[in-house]
């Protein structure tokens, strides 16, 4: 039996490798597009940063700029409280009584309580 020999010019090549189409872009085309997308969002959070401490700074002044109104209407209330205290004072006891021993003005406190109490 004779041996079985190669033919002439030898065997064809074996394809061991696999010859799949590249999928999608370069590793590189996804991390640049990576850092662009990032770099943007970056940049509108800072820009929401600022706008929301410019709001905040703008709000604070409104409000130091309101003290001296808002004062002064408290101010009005407690002289209006004040009177009608003396008023329904003298309606009451005919005279004026001094609570304190001295002319010295004292702000008054007041508290709000309930006319009907029932239980």
């Amino acid at each position: 039996m004779p041996q079985d020999m190669p033919p002439t010019g030898g065997y064809g090549s074996v394809q061991y490798k696999r010859n799949l189409p590249a999928r999608g872009f370069r590793p590189g085309a996804y991390l640049i597009g990576t850092a662009v997308i990032m770099t943007y969002g970056f940049w509108r959070v800072g820009k929401g940063i600022r706008e929301h401490n410019e709001l905040a700074r703008e709000k604070m002044w409104a409000r130091i700029h309101l003290i001296p109104a808002l004062q002064a209407e408290e101010d009005r209330d407690q002289v209006r409280r004040y009177l009608a205290d003396r008023a329904r004072e003298k309606e009451l006891l005919g005279t004026e009584t001094k609570v304190y021993n001295s002319d010295r003005f004292v702000r008054p406190t007041f508290a709000v309580t309930p006319e009907n109490i029932t239980k």
